[in-house]
Parts: structure tokens; C-alpha cells; sequence
């Protein structure tokens, strides 16, 4: 667990960057924090591994405080991930993963070894182990920097921002990554962010920040959306924040109707849907309301594990099921 007590940050001028922070990060869940411009968010993240020191309060990483740490030793055990993966261009992409357990004793082969490894961990092949970070994609080098980062088997990792410099499509496969690395590994995160969309999807818990390094509320993402503490924290989670909590809700209680109610949809020889939009019962309701509100037809095709269609659903059962929903509530 990672804990700030009544922590402050100013700077020479009287600038105030964070402001009485009282903030604990559980241990093997991902904390995003998130707010505007000059809100203090990158502050707090950097005090962690002391690349900056609090005027007062402390941080505590398990009951220590960091301020009583050797920073060489602090720093080894914490993973670190920035927005441009900070990689040394003059090093190829395994001795880039590799330098991190080379400096913690392993001998070059280990430190190789263990490097090839990480890299198809972080889903990159073997043959990216021989190029140089010019010759990789930003979402590649996001990719390595992850892989470096991983490299010692550090309990923390402090993320600032390591999705902001690709594109939409390159940050969607790495957040499916991500989320698929943090459930096998279970590490402590802590994650910097601007994007409220993305601090919704990657985060356990999500932490606001108002300017002056103000904390304005903290829970799961679904408490944010749903019972949010003031008028700046539902204008900064959006107007929308009524759909984008239907990310929490399941489709498998979705009731579908019979596939034959919608003669609209062609069917192949086995069953399965032709040019549909499809679902499952895993997936979520903001997805399904999503497809129907983007379907020419305005209706989605539930499909079940061999891909044959077993139901329907319109815009209008979305809309039925969400009131029954809200009046169960």
C-alpha cells in the first residue's frame, strides 16, 4: 500500500502544486490519478520514487516512509513508465529490458533471458529484440518501455502518462494490455492521466484532482460516475457519465427475443450472423447500447461461444431494461 499523510508540495515562488494530500493507493490494484493542467496529479506521482520532496507530510510504500529510503534502493524497486518510454536509442530493445536486472547482479545471458521474456510478455515478438527504438512503432516503444519497467519485478509501478503519445487505435490495443498484464501480475499502480475516459477503464480506483493540487474525490470508477461530490467532478467525469457507467453493467442479464423477430438479420448455414453487430453476455451494456444505437437496423445480435446467434435486442429493450434496472435500485 502506498500512503500520502497530509502531504505538501510548494515551490520556490509560494506556488502550491499539492495541497494536503491524504490519499492511500491499495496494494495490487491500479490508482489513476486525474484532473486538469497544473492540477498536481505528475507532482504526487514523482514524490513517490522522491524524483521530487515534499515541503511536508510523508509517503509511506508498506508502513515506510520513503524520505528514510536510499534512493538508488527505493528506485530499483520501483517499475517506471513515461509518455515517451524513455527508451536508449543507442541500445537495442533487449538490452534496453535488460539493463535494469544487469545493474541488480544478473549476469548478461540472465539479464537476456530474462529480457526475451518480458517482451513476448508485453506482446512483442522476438524478432523486435535486435532493433533500435528508431525502427519501432510509438506503441512498440510504449511496449519495450513497459517491458524495462517490468524487468526487475518491481511490487510498485508509477505510470505518467504512457498512453498519451499514440494514436486512438494504438492506445486501444495498449490498454487491452494493460489490463490483461495487471491481472496476471497484480502490481501496485499508481497512474497519471488527462483523460477521464481513460482513467475510467484502466483504474481500480480514480483519484480527482482539482487545481491547486486540491484532491476532490476519490472511489471506483462507478462511484465517480454515479454519486459524484460536487458540480467540478460532474462537469470533469462529463455530462455523459450516465452511459459511461453502463460500462459497470453486464449484458447477461439482457433479456433478448427470438433471432426470427428480425427477418433483417441474415444468417449463414451454422447459424451465425452476416454482416451484424454482435455481442456476448461478458460483454458490457455500454457496448450493446453502443451497437444498436450504431446499427442501421438499431437492433444487436447476441452470440454465444460458437458464434451462433441466440437473440436480439433493440435500442428500445436497452432502454426498458435500464429503467427496470434503476427500479430495482
Amino acid at each position: 500500500m502506498i500512503t500520502f499523510d497530509d502531504v505538501v508540495k510548494v515551490y520556490p515562488g509560494g506556488s502550491t502544486a499539492v495541497d494536503h494530500l491524504s490519499l492511500e493507493l491499495p496494494t495490487g490494484r491500479t490508482t489513476v490519478f486525474v484532473g486538469p493542467s497544473g492540477c498536481g496529479k505528475t507532482t504526487s506521482l514523482r514524490m513517490i520514487n522522491r524524483m521530487i520532496s515534499p515541503t511536508s507530510g510523508r509517503i509511506l510504500i508498506d508502513g515506510k516512509d520513503v524520505a528514510g529510503q536510499d534512493e538508488a534502493v527505493l528506485r530499483r524497486g520501483i517499475g517506471y513508465v513515461i509518455q515517451h518510454a524513455g527508451l536508449f536509442p543507442h541500445r537495442t530493445v533487449l538490452d534496453n529490458v535488460a539493463t535494469v536486472p544487469m545493474l541488480l547482479g544478473k549476469t548478461r545471458r540472465e539479464a537476456r533471458a530474462a529480457a526475451l521474456e518480458l517482451l513476448d510478455r508485453v506482446g512483442l515478438a522476438a524478432e523486435f529484440a535486435g532493433r533500435y527504438p528508431a525502427q519501432l512503432s510509438g506503441g512498440q516503444q510504449q511496449r519495450v518501455g513497459v517491458a524495462r519497467a517490468l524487468a526487475a519485478d518491481p511490487p510498485v509501478m508509477l505510470m505518467d502518462e504512457p498512453f498519451s503519445a499514440v494514436d486512438p487505435v494504438v492506445r486501444e490495443g495498449l490498454h487491452r494490455e494493460f489490463l490483461r498484464l495487471q491481472k496476471d501480475l497484480g502490481k501496485t499502480i499508481a497512474m497519471v492521466t488527462h483523460d477521464i475516459d481513460e482513467a475510467i477503464k484502466l483504474g481500480d480506483v480514480v483519484a480527482i484532482f482539482r487545481q491547486g493540487g486540491v484532491l476532490a474525490q476519490v472511489g471506483t470508477p462507478q462511484e465517480l460516475l454515479t454519486q459524484p461530490a460536487d458540480e467540478f467532478v460532474a462537469e470533469f467525469v462529463g455530462r455523459d457519465r450516465g452511459l459511461r457507467s453502463l460500462s459497470f453493467e453486464s449484458a447477461a442479464g439482457l433479456p433478448v427475443r427470438p433471432v426470427a423477430e428480425a427477418p433483417e438479420v441474415l444468417l449463414d448455414d451454422a447459424g451465425r450472423p452476416q454482416d451484424a453487430a454482435t455481442f456476448t453476455q461478458e460483454d458490457s451494456l455500454r457496448l450493446v447500447t453502443d451497437l444498436t444505437i450504431t446499427s442501421p437496423t438499431g437492433i444487436a445480435v447476441r452470440v454465444g461461444p460458437d458464434g451462433k446467434a441466440d437473440g436480439i435486442v433493440s435500442h428500445h429493450d436497452i432502454a426498458d431494461h435500464i429503467a427496470r434496472i434503476k427500479g430495482q435500485k
